[in-house]
């Protein structure tokens, strides 16, 4: 399958707006109004109800604490059932230990498309204790994971609209899968998308033109990624940039005042491992990031981007895409 095919697949039609009532949930709240308005998809508003610790502590009366736990969740949903009134939408909560455990099996039930998350990105030892719930969604989810951090606000003028996308590639599988929807969002927001790749310093690297090859090589690769049919209406951009992966993008998204991060993301059989170390490019770029982020799994990859570009290399020059090497 190449990008084309893969670019037409992508549709969304139903969101999973996962909430636990805190100020993260409330950030991401606009940005779920807005894509379901936009594409007249229907919002599902999960909250996964887990006992803490104080209901455990009661055993005499768990279940009375486990029912009035339940009451305060379904009355504190009424509030996000008004936000969403005028969308088609539904609100559940569902009692479980584990958050993923509940949306995995959510996620067939209502044939989820896109998952809209607020974090308030743990760090430090917090985060090594609790882990990242939003972490460990994005890296099991088979279908696009929207995380809201900290920093990502609703611009008061604009709103919650996308007219800057930059989607960053590794031009890795996980790559070709979240480049789809870089395109998808661009093109139904008219906005700017930008590529980026950065080519991190090699301290142990005997060959002194290693980085120049590279940096011909990410110009190459990433002029080829849009399909020709992708109703763009600005010429595409391209930049490399040296460093730090987490680091660049995020500064290059602050420069730019990007509204949308693309990125793929490893599928792993250690996510419970891997959400609580600190030092993931994905949940950098996640916590920091002054926009929202979108993650695409590498599960959802089926084809080679090596194969695709050469593919789609002839047809793509045409586009005059604009380089810029940092």
């Amino acid at each position: 399958m190449n990008m084309t095919q893969l670019y037409k697949r992508v549709s969304l039609n139903n969101i999973l707006f996962l909430t636990d009532f805190s100020s993260a949930s409330e950030w991401a709240l606009p940005f779920v109004r807005e894509i379901a308005q936009e594409f007249g998809a229907k919002v599902t508003a999960l909250h996964v109800q887990m006992p803490d610790a104080l209901t455990y502590m009661t055993p005499d009366s768990l279940l009375a604490a486990i029912e009035s736990q339940q009451d305060a969740a379904l009355a504190k949903m009424k509030h996000v059932e008004i936000r969403l009134a005028d969308i088609p939408n539904h609100v559940v909560v569902v009692p479980g230990k584990e958050v993923w455990e509940v949306v995995e099996a959510m996620l067939q039930q209502e044939q989820v498309d896109l998952i809209i998350v607020g974090t308030r990105g743990r760090t430090g030892f917090s985060k090594m204790l609790l882990g990242s719930t939003a972490e460990e969604i994005f890296r099991r989810s088979p279908v696009p994971v929207m995380t809201v951090g900290p920093y990502a606000r609703v611009n008061e003028q604009r709103g919650a609209r996308w007219q800057r996308v930059i989607f960053a590639s590794d031009f890795s599988p996980e790559s070709l899968a979240a480049a789809p929807y870089a395109i998808f969002f661009a093109e139904e927001n008219d906005a700017q998308l930008t590529f980026v790749h950065v080519v991190e310093a090699c301290r142990h690297c005997k060959k002194a033109n290693k980085n120049r090859t590279t940096v011909a090589e990410a110009l190459h690769q990433l002029h080829v990624i849009v399909p020709p049919e992708a109703g763009l209406w600005r010429r595409p951009e391209t930049v490399v940039e040296h460093g730090d992966p987490a680091a660049r993008i995020l500064a290059l998204a602050n420069q730019t005042s990007a509204d949308l991060i693309v990125l793929g993301v490893r599928s792993t059989s250690h996510v419970l491992v891997t959400s609580h170390l600190e030092k993931t490019i994905a949940h950098r770029i996640v916590v920091d990031a002054s926009c929202p982020v979108l993650t695409v799994r590498s599960q959802m990859v089926v084809a080679s981007p090596w194969g695709v570009a050469t593919q789609l290399l002839g047809k793509n020059r045409k586009m005059g895409l604009t380089a810029v090497v940092r």
